[in-house]
């Protein structure tokens, strides 16, 4: 069954917007916001807690099982700071968020992360590894590249994305 609506995965370092991102869009467009830092929770796909990073050890399995029926129907906002294990023909389009480090250090400072999850987020950051994750695993014509160290950046994002989903819309409007 083809999908109606197109799936997309807004990642990125943690601290680059991705869930401001997310939240406009789904307010915008009316698909569905994935929060994968909150299904993980509420769904209980994790094996434990790591004390070092002060988060939870995610259980991609048990994720992938979890979202797997949504996703196939499509309209959805996938929010994470991995892409990679999502299958590729459940994704439509893929968004780097990018950040200026320095912007990257004081807003991960701001949230009180322990100081080896900062430095490795911003290791992350510099090195560009979710930037080439997403390459790596996506069709590069799906995969985008954006800036996000300002509102206006945000704003403008957003509306790129929507410029995105009408188009994709009339691309596959023929599809049943």
């Amino acid at each position: 069954m083809a999908r109606t609506q197109p799936n997309i995965i807004i990642t990125g370092t943690p601290g680059v917007g991705k869930t401001t991102h997310c939240e406009m869009l789904a307010e915008n467009t009316g698909l569905k916001h994935l929060s994968v830092n909150e299904l993980v929770k509420e769904r209980g796909c994790h094996d434990g807690f790591d004390e070092a990073f002060g988060s939870l050890i995610v259980d991609e399995d048990k994720l992938l099982d979890a979202i797997e029926d949504e996703v196939k129907q499509g309209g959805c906002i996938i929010d994470w700071h991995a892409c990679d294990l999502f299958p590729e023909s459940w994704i439509d389009l893929v968004v780097v968020l990018r950040v200026d480090s320095t912007l990257l250090y004081d807003r991960l400072k701001a949230r009180n992360y322990p100081e080896a999850k900062l430095q490795e987020n911003l290791d992350s950051e510099i090195m560009e590894v979710l930037l080439q994750e997403a390459r790596e695993s996506y069709a590069e014509e799906i995969v985008i590249e954006l800036r996000s160290d300002i509102a206006e950046e945000m704003e403008g994002n957003v509306e790129r994305i929507e410029g995105w989903l009408k188009q994709w819309g009339k691309n596959n409007t023929d599809r049943s």
